[in-house]
């Protein structure tokens, strides 16, 4: 089933700030979404894992990890995009850019980066307790 299908938003305002805050604290896996997944979803090439499949509505919900840092994975876990698909209406619906959480934060205020990581300012102790410790592990 190969052809053009339109991108559109489930909650267009709350994704484009979850991707804002990407494109400013995860360049890389902005640039990745923008310049080679984009086109693919448009193109009809579903990448990512499957997750569901809806045969009445005829839709198909995928899961797509974006490169990020190995740190980054370990303190926040992996940048997801979560998107369905519309076979009857040509649609690919991007639901939610993941992890929510730590994007929605860079998104209201500036982020401090620790070691190369943003942390929060709700978990700020927390999260550099966590890259201090993944980091010594790593250099063992």
């Amino acid at each position: 089933m190969k052809g053009r299908f339109l991108l559109d938003y489930l909650d267009e305002n709350y994704y484009k700030k979850l991707e804002r805050s990407l494109k400013k604290y995860n360049m890389v896996a902005y640039k990745r979404l923008v310049f080679d997944f984009y086109p693919k979803l448009r193109s009809g090439e579903f990448v990512g894992e499957l997750i569901s499949i809806n045969k009445h509505e005829q839709t198909e919900t995928y899961e797509l990890k974006l490169p990020t840092d190995n740190l980054f994975v370990k303190v926040y876990g992996e940048v997801k995009l979560n998107y369905t698909v519309y076979y009857s209406q040509n649609t690919v619906m991007l639901n939610l850019l993941e992890p929510k959480d730590i994007l929605m934060d860079g998104h209201k205020s500036e982020l401090t980066a620790y070691k190369g990581i943003m942390i929060s300012k709700a978990n700020a102790q927390k999260e550099m307790f966590k890259i201090d410790l993944l980091s010594r592990l790593e250099n063992k």
